[in-house]
């Protein structure tokens, strides 16, 4: 078995571990990709992906953004409404000294980007196929990789980062618990033209069915994501363009005008899987491995994002001091960077996906409520914005900083 001795392992090459090999090639380190899916499923992601202001900065400056067919569809104004309760919130980017609070992209046309960036890395070792942990050595931790069409290789990386999706094989292998909770919503997923709707306009609707939001694209288009429960999701995804407009209709109203044309749809579990701890000894969990957060308010990528962003400073940090990329130390490092930013997003995003469900008379009163102090209080208004763009607790360095 042929044996590759490592600074670095990445062990999925989806979104987060493709931007993790891409923002780590400046650093020098001995980098591997590992990459259980391939350039096709990637690139084929029909998910339309909200990208806070802090995951445009670290895109744009690692030239991912210069690679997209289109640039991003800039969110210049977010409007967040519950039906049923009274008030809405605006918030306008202008207001906070912004161009945009972040802009749309379509997932695989991400993926592409990602994908063609990592191909342009001449020194980091890529492999499609999978990877499994074996037991390691207190300097190394060792990897059998396994190639599509190629014998199984043996890997030793002084660091594997775990970038293998929610399911994580790597996290488990580790001994890492997971807390889950499952919120009983299907995500469906399509593009829709309307006729009134906003080019730079995202909507928030919430509603005791679930949420819907309309995010801005490119071509006059609007990406269409509706929460519904799963056991009427394969009937919606099998009614005709008409009659799924008429849905959309009724789901969302009429603020964006009428419905004129859907595209085609597809569907998405709702849940939260949190990893119990982010590191094992000589491994980090990054992305979806580390969490896998409801999308309601699109965190989950642009936290992803910021958990990879972040291990590299410190890795950055560790190779102009000459240190251990994968010791007890660094790993330490990295958990405290991500603290705050992880707390945080993962506590806005469950208590926005549990207000935004409850139905009761009491629940209206709090949200309405809770709509007018974020409508009228400055401070909390700068907050919720901030944290919106991605700029929680320690920023790192490439994501840019707040206004």
């Amino acid at each position: 078995m042929e044996c590759r001795d490592l600074d670095i392992a990445i062990v999925g090459g989806g979104l987060v571990g493709c931007s993790l090999a891409v923002a780590l090639a400046p650093l020098g380190f001995a980098v591997g990709l590992v990459d259980a899916g391939g350039p096709q499923p990637l690139s084929s992601d029909p998910r339309k992906l909200a990208l806070a202001a802090a995951s445009l900065n670290a895109l744009g400056a690692l030239g991912v953004l210069a690679r997209l067919p289109t640039p991003p569809s800039p969110i210049r104004r977010l409007l967040v409404s519950r039906e049923g309760d009274f008030g809405r919130l605006c918030f306008e980017a202008a207001e906070f000294g912004r161009d945009a609070f972040g802009g749309v992209v379509l997932a695989g046309d991400l993926g592409a980007a990602l994908q063609q960036a990592v191909a342009a890395l001449p020194q980091l070792q890529v492999v499609r196929g999978h990877a499994e942990a074996l037991e390691g050595t207190a300097d190394r931790r060792p990897l059998r990789v396994q190639p599509e069409v190629a014998p199984a290789e043996l890997w030793r990386a002084r660091l594997v980062v775990a970038a293998d999706g929610t399911a994580s094989p790597l996290r488990a292998a580790a001994g890492i618990g997971i807390d889950h909770h499952d919120y009983g919503q299907t995500l469906l997923v399509a593009s829709a033209r309307w006729a009134a709707a906003s080019p730079d306009t995202a909507h928030e609707r919430l509603s005791d069915h679930g949420p819907c939001a309309l995010l801005p694209m490119a071509g006059g288009l609007h990406g269409v994501i509706c929460g519904v429960p799963p056991d009427a999701a394969p009937a919606l995804l099998a009614q005709n363009d008409t009659d799924f407009a008429d849905y959309l209709q009724t789901r969302f109203g009429w603020r964006a005008g009428r419905v004129l044309a859907v595209g085609a749809r597809s569907a998405w579990p709702l849940r939260r899987v949190v990893a119990r701890r982010l590191v094992a000894e000589r491994l980090v969990l990054v992305g979806h491995a580390a969490q896998t957060i409801h999308p309601i308010g699109a965190q989950g990528f642009n936290l992803g994002l910021r958990d990879a962003l972040s291990l590299v400073d410190g890795l950055e940090e560790a190779r102009s001091m000459a240190e251990d990329p994968g010791s007890a130390a660094r790993l330490a490092d990295h958990v405290e960077r991500r603290r705050e930013d992880r707390e945080r997003t993962l506590a806005f995003s469950d208590s926005l996906a549990r207000i935004g469900a409850g139905s009761t008379p009491l629940h209206r009163l709090g949200r309405s409520l809770g709509f007018a102090a974020l409508q009228f209080d400055p401070s909390l208004r700068a907050a919720f914005v901030a944290g919106a763009m991605g700029f929680r607790g320690r920023t790192p360095r490439l994501a840019g900083e707040a206004a």
